[in-house]
């Protein structure tokens, strides 16, 4: 569908966002082949809220955590900053009754934890 609209129709890629659910785990390939094309603009949500009511049991938008991993990982700058993200992520998961929906919220989170338990026992 970019393909269409930016080479067939003209549209400027930087004139286009994107807007991923992650219904079948696909929205990170997805964001980043927009980006290539030229893509800057991202949506997405705090540990993936949000769903699809065309795809019930869907676990939603692609989650803000992902995203910023992936893009820090590319070397894009964003001026969001994990830690902060990671906190609104927790607790709005804690409000809910979830775990964040993110897989690199609950890395990032696991890893902190074990750190924490290893600098306690020495």
């Amino acid at each position: 569908m970019l393909h269409e609209l930016i080479m067939t129709r003209g549209i400027a890629a930087d004139k286009l966002g994107i807007h991923c659910h992650n219904t079948y785990g696909q929205a990170l390939a997805n964001i980043y082949t927009a980006l290539q094309m030229g893509v800057g603009t991202v949506d997405s949500s705090v540990s993936g809220l949000g769903g699809c009511p065309y795809a019930p049991g869907a676990r939603g938008n692609v989650a803000t955590e992902d995203v910023l991993f992936m893009l820090d990982g590319m070397g894009i700058e964003t001026g969001v900053d994990m830690d902060k993200l990671l906190e609104a992520s927790l607790y709005i998961s804690d409000y809910l009754g979830r775990v964040p929906q993110s897989n690199a919220a609950n890395a990032i989170l696991a890893k902190k934890k074990r750190e924490q338990a290893e600098s306690g026992n020495k």
